[in-house]
């Protein structure tokens, strides 16, 4: 090799090392995050549902006999492993990975950003100081405030008044359930001086609302991952979330049907019970509290759910659980048509443990709903709502909403059993019963 050809190959070699170098600046790299996804569906019977509760699979819907299922590749070949059958579906939906088709104004349209969240609470609370302000009650792991908005007439002062609370976006990728309750707060405060049955209910009650639990979570499925659905918790695996809605302290790891040991999983409920920021900040404010009931807001598959949600086994007060729901239900029709189903959480396609509502109903005894909001299921958009479903969606469940709000007035005086009076004990955890290695 003369020299020539000596100083081409060691450009070469030279080019090669930046051209590496650039593109690890330039392509993210590939991890669990953003492994491809599919969705795929199976046939809905007992022998195969039994094997796929076992597994830690992201369940969408069911709809005509069949489970659908958003499936990364190591999902695929442990089904192949268990020579499950099921049937690729992804022609039937939008793309999964394609950023705007949701948004049609910019990256995340007329959703809200944390930084848009917080210049739009700050905003209430500058128009309106005499009914509206903010608190911090926590912050996260990548330093961004959890806040909650009061409503009340004498905001400044604790009242002997009924609080009822409102909570949004346990999971990043609802970005509707976000917009649900802070535009109950707008329409509280923008009605208050025109409109006699606001005025009642803001001049004779608390409501707290917390419109997004898991800021970091949400600026995450904005900018790079947008089915993405924990916090963003760095486990000792190198994995990334938490399921916040399976890190409440009751019935915690009951079993691994409700929840995952396993960090990698959608549904991983953590190292311990409120081992993240964002359930400790509601296990702190509620036992400040005396909250007579509580909404938190989810999608998607537009339904009404009350606890139990780690049992199928009827909780105490389940008449009027259910009562409570159909009435909310029967008011959310007439505004778009849409039907609300409503019913005991672990009665519906999958069980959970560790999440919000089953733990503020065991250490309060009020009535606590978890509502889905639409559609009905992926094959309407699934998480994908537009932003001319916001006004919509934000329309119907606002009666259910103004309804909670009066029956826990009316019913101020009328004390719920505390758990210890219910003899509502804990749950055993079935892992604690398990011989089994994990």
């Amino acid at each position: 090799m003369n020299v020539r050809e000596r100083k081409m190959k060691a450009r070469t070699i030279i080019l090669a090392f930046v051209l590496l170098a650039l593109s690890s600046l330039i392509l993210p790299a590939l991890d669990e995050d953003k492994a491809p996804l599919n969705i795929i569906s199976v046939e809905k019977n007992s022998s195969l549902e039994k094997k796929l509760r076992s597994m830690d699979l992201d369940l969408l819907f069911e709809w005509e006999g069949r489970i659908f299922i958003l499936a990364r590749d190591p999902d695929l070949l442990a089904l192949d492993k268990l020579n499950f059958p099921y049937t690729y579906e992804n022609h039937r939906f939008p793309p999964l990975h394609q950023d705007r088709f949701y948004a049609q104004t910019n990256l995340n349209g007329a959703y809200h950003s944390y930084k848009e969240l917080e210049t739009d609470l700050q905003a209430l609370e500058r128009f309106y100081p005499q009914l509206a302000r903010i608190f911090t009650i926590g912050t996260t792991l990548e330093n961004r405030k959890i806040y909650a908005l009061k409503i009340s007439a004498n905001v400044s002062q604790d009242e002997n008044e009924p609080e009822v609370l409102f909570l949004g976006c346990h999971h990043a990728r609802e970005w509707i359930s976000v917009e649900v309750p802070f535009l109950l707060a707008k329409h509280l405060l923008e009605n208050y001086a025109f409109n006699a049955d606001v005025r009642r209910i803001v001049n004779q009650s608390e409501i707290w609302i917390v419109p997004m639990l898991n800021p970091d979570g949400l600026e995450y499925s904005i900018h790079y991952y947008r089915y993405w659905r924990k916090n963003r918790r760095l486990n000792a695996d190198g994995s990334y979330g938490v399921d916040i809605n399976r890190n409440y302290g009751y019935a915690w790891g009951y079993d691994d049907n409700g929840s995952s040991p396993e960090p990698a999983a959608d549904v991983y409920r953590g190292s311990a019970p409120f081992s993240e920021p964002e359930t400790r900040a509601i296990r702190d404010f509620v036992q400040q509290k005396h909250f007579r009931a509580m909404i938190t807001y989810h999608s998607y598959s537009q339904v009404i759910l009350y606890p139990w949600g780690y049992t199928k086994t009827p909780p105490p007060n389940e008449p009027l659980l259910n009562g409570i729901a159909a009435s909310m239900s029967q008011l959310m029709n007439p505004v778009n048509g849409r039907t609300y189903g409503y019913g005991e959480s672990g009665a519906s396609l999958y069980l959970t443990n560790g999440d919000a509502t089953d733990w503020i109903f065991s250490a309060s005894g009020m009535p606590a709903y978890t509502v889905e909001l639409p559609p009905v299921d992926q094959l309407q958009g699934g998480f994908f709502n537009t932003e001319t479903d916001i006004g919509p969606i934000f329309n119907e469940n606002l009666p259910a909403a103004l309804y909670l709000i009066d029956w826990s007035i009316q019913n101020f005086r009328r004390a719920l059993r505390r758990p210890q009076e219910r003899e509502a004990k804990a749950p055993i955890n079935k892992m604690a019963r398990s011989s089994k290695k994990r």
